[in-house]
């Protein structure tokens, strides 16, 4: 059964004005679009073929794992944001469990802000940068490059940051860091508490 794409839990011009209309359409209709095209045509016909998209991650190398990590990166990515018009302050509830792993973790959330931000601005070259839930139970910051993801590790990824060129050049040229003040409108914080659950 081929890979799909995934549809996007909003429209493409539901971001606005943070990330615009443009810059969805090309991002998730042309290139993670291409990473599932690319996908199905190296795994058909093969035993891959058959695994879920998550076992294809956490077994191949090269390119079937490159294009299937970068499908399943890019939609956690669309599922950690939503829309958000205004400019009100957009953060977790401090009270819940994932707003007291930042605030033990970090000192504060605008801390953890600035640490991600930071992180996310000087991750060299094309990549992702992740909110990671430890075995420990606490959170902390890591950047993967490529297609690189938690998934192949010990970690739980909570939230992502793409940081890849294609996510903001249209809109933002080369100004990661106007990117990344976007970014935080739009974070969808149920989405980050749901994946600190226990239960997961």
């Amino acid at each position: 059964m081929a890979f799909e794409l995934p549809p996007l839990p909003y429209e493409l011009d539901a971001l606005e004005p943070h990330f615009s209309r443009e810059t969805l359409d090309f991002h998730y209709n042309k290139h993670h679009k291409t990473y599932v095209v690319k996908l199905n045509g190296l795994v058909e016909g093969t035993e891959q073929a058959a695994l879920s998209l998550e076992e294809l991650i956490r077994t191949s190398t090269g390119p079937v794992f490159n294009n299937a990590a970068q499908i399943w990166n890019h939609t956690f990515y669309w599922n950690g944001l939503r829309p958000n018009s205004n400019s009100e302050s957009n953060e977790p509830n401090a009270n819940d469990a994932l707003g007291q792993a930042i605030n033990s973790r970090f000192g504060s959330f605008s801390q953890f802000q600035e640490l991600f931000a930071e992180k996310a601005i000087n991750n060299f070259g094309s990549g992702w940068t992740w909110l990671v839930r430890d075995p420990d139970g606490t959170v902390d910051i890591v950047n993967t490059s490529n297609a690189q993801t938690p998934l192949t590790g010990p970690q739980i990824p909570l939230l992502t940051c793409d940081v890849w060129e294609h996510a903001y050049y249209i809109q933002y040229r080369n100004l990661r860091p106007a990117y990344l003040k976007a970014f935080w409108a739009l974070v969808n914080w149920d989405f980050v508490q749901a994946n600190f659950s226990p239960e997961r």
